[in-house]
């Protein structure tokens, strides 16, 4: 099988696809890699160290899209690479295709094969794909909510962990699954006070056991989320639902109980969000406010970290893209076949059917 990796092309996206170690075992498995020219820089992989490992350096994105069987990426495809599509071609990326319309359109008019890392399921409901990016964006999400709290960058000038004689400031996280908990993990290292709101009763016993009285852990529902925004300094969103659209939890009409200069990061914007007000925003314009209240919702967060979140990706990614090359959509195992999300024209997978109300059927 020939395996394409092109540079990516999101407003500063940095990542890269594959290492230079995942290309030598393709390799070496019988098949050709093609990597797109500086494709591997903004992780700090220069294009030797994919020569080096027996991939051939491809100078344009049109020839390695052209050239390839199956085509692995970061984030999912822009408008100026919906061209490249076209029938019989696998796509292995994240996708997070509930809020996004037209790509959906784009790869069922073009009959691509699509994977989402973002629904490959193990059979203990795992997402392990999923799993190494929700580290790194709740990690970020208490540094960039801390950066942003600062006077200078529009917040209300909180210092997180405060200081002896004055109080540190507070933390709502909405979720406590993998977002939420290393979220968590960073406010409470940081010495924030920390409030976890999570519907699952189980998870937030385990929550409760593993930070014990360093956190507030607070069962889900509207007037918690009202009474808990009120007070908060920094708000987390972290729900999933896995391939749909993000529930929305925060409504617009709670927005003016908040204090001004209060500072939300939503995690989930790549589902769409989970605040009423968010819309995704980017690296390069990362912030708006509304009645006040600073959003930042950039929907590649882990891209700031490129060099880590490229190695924690290709730890968790390598093993099905080598099933993959090897076996093909129909020969992978259930998690692989679980994770696809469009086939030969048609969805396939039935929560991003549903959030665009859209058919599906399955494969």
């Amino acid at each position: 099988m020939i395996i394409g990796v092109p540079k990516e092309v999101k407003d500063q996206e940095a990542r890269v696809g594959l290492l230079p170690s995942g290309a030598k075992a393709l390799v070496e498995a019988g098949h050709r890699v093609l990597v797109e020219t500086g494709a591997g820089l903004g992780s700090s992989l220069v294009n030797e160290d994919y020569r080096d490992a027996g991939a051939e350096l491809i100078p344009t994105a049109v020839a390695l899209w052209a050239s390839s069987d199956l085509v692995v990426k970061v984030k999912e495809p822009q408008p100026s690479e919906y061209p490249f599509l076209r029938p019989g071609l696998t796509l292995f990326t994240y996708l997070h295709l509930a809020p996004l319309p037209d790509l959906t359109d784009a790869l069922l008019n073009a009959k691509v094969n699509a994977i989402a890392y973002e629904t490959i399921r193990e059979p203990d409901n795992s997402l392990p794909l999923l799993t190494p990016m929700s580290e790194v964006a709740g990690r970020m999400a208490v540094q960039v909510g801390a950066q942003y709290l600062e006077a200078p960058m529009g917040g209300r000038g909180i210092l997180l962990g405060g200081v002896p004689g004055v109080a540190p400031a507070n933390v709502v996280i909405l979720g406590g699954g993998v977002v939420g908990h290393n979220a968590a993990k960073m406010a409470v290292g940081l010495g924030a006070h920390v409030t976890i709101i999570e519907k699952n009763l189980n998870r937030l016993r385990e929550l409760d056991d593993i930070y014990s009285s360093q956190v507030v852990t607070l069962a889900s529902n509207i007037y918690t989320i009202r009474e808990s925004l009120r007070h908060a300094d920094l708000v987390i969103g972290a729900v999933l639902i896995p391939g749909a659209s993000a529930p929305r939890l925060v409504r617009r009409d709670m927005l003016p109980i908040m204090k001004k200069g209060a500072v939300m990061v939503d995690v989930a914007i790549d589902q769409g969000g989970c605040f009423e007000t968010s819309h995704a925003t980017t690296h390069t314009d990362p912030i708006y406010f509304v009645d006040g209240v600073l959003h930042y919702c950039v929907s590649n967060m882990p891209a700031a970290v490129p060099h880590t979140s490229t190695f924690a990706l290709n730890n968790a990614t390598f093993p099905y893209l080598l099933e993959l090359a090897n076996r093909g959509i129909k020969g992978s195992s259930n998690a692989i076949r679980e994770g696809v999300n469009t086939y030969e024209g048609h969805i396939v997978y039935k929560a991003v059917a549903e959030s665009q109300g859209k058919p599906w059927k399955a494969m």
